[in-house]
């Protein structure tokens, strides 16, 4: 099925979009660019496509940050460096990293390219409408680097996925402190490391899961009730379902074949030790070889 070759790739692309967070030349990057610690890098660098926008609007996009955590960033960043500077600084930030972490013979390889103009077409193909952060990164120029493209098309993907994401929250009636709530208690992150990284503190928490348990989704030692399993899964399946429109216009074929070519770079960073402990985004890797 569409669907699960959406979660598949998904599993693949998310490890390699997050270099341009926790690779060390993304840090030095931003430290580079006047930008002050972290987060302000972190907000700079995934919202430079939609322009110097404001806080509330990053905010809104991102879906599970305080709103605090953004306007300590956002507009400043914009001080620093205008979108444009930040977002050559991050294609140059994947071309150093990507190239000292798969090395040069892999970066410069034919399966590279055979991997950048796949993931191109499926990014290309992608629905952007109600997407504005897929929106703006399908909207950036072609890179001339295989692996520079691959990853900004793998962005443009997972962006997608987001947006869609977030469209299926708000559609559900989940807020987003109870999103990161279901997240943790689903097994697939830590729950200090989502609460504390995106600035709740526990009284947010405590309400968000007063919330669920209010629904029936959350019984009272935080574990997911049978309701809470349905109601969770529900939200995956059509998350997953709302993604699937890269990969049909890719075909079965072309889709099968990207995911070989993305499996050793999925495996590479996810054994790297630069994403963090505790998985905040809750990918699993069950559809790769990693």
């Amino acid at each position: 099925m569409v669907t699960q070759a959406a979660r598949a790739m998904w599993e693949r692309f998310e490890p390699v979009h997050d270099l341009v967070y926790f690779a060390p030349e993304a840090r030095q990057a931003a430290d580079g660019l006047g930008m002050r610690g972290f987060w302000m890098g972190y907000f700079a660098l995934r919202a430079a496509p939609l322009g110097p926008v404001s806080a509330p609007v990053v905010t809104a996009c991102f879906y599970v940050f305080h709103p605090d955590r953004v306007a300590r960033a956002l507009p400043d960043a914009w001080r620093y460096a205008a979108p444009g500077d930040v977002l050559d600084a991050r294609e140059q930030v994947m071309d150093t990293a990507m190239t000292r972490l798969l090395g040069t013979d892999v970066v410069s390889s034919a399966w590279m390219t055979e991997a950048a103009d796949l993931a191109w077409r499926a990014a290309e193909a992608a629905d952007t409408a109600g997407r504005p952060l897929a929106a703006a990164n399908q909207a950036l120029d072609r890179p001339r680097q295989p692996h520079t493209r691959l990853w900004q098309a793998l962005t443009t993907l997972r962006e997608h996925r987001g947006d869609g994401h977030v469209a299926t929250l708000v559609g559900h009636g989940v807020a987003p402190v109870e999103a990161m709530v279901l997240k943790a208690a689903a097994g697939e992150s830590d729950a200090a490391l989502l609460r504390e990284g995106r600035k709740w503190d526990s009284a947010d928490w405590g309400a968000a899961e007063a919330q669920l348990r209010e629904r029936g989704w959350l019984d009272e030692a935080g574990t997911l009730t049978p309701a809470g399993v349905t109601g969770r899964a529900a939200i995956e399946a059509q998350t997953d379902a709302v993604a699937e429109a890269p990969w049909k216009a890719l075909g079965q074929d072309g889709t099968a074949r990207l995911a070989d070519l993305l499996d050793p770079l999925a495996t590479t960073v996810a054994t790297s030790g630069l994403l963090p402990h505790g998985n905040p985004v809750g990918v699993t890797h069950a559809g790769t070889g990693g």
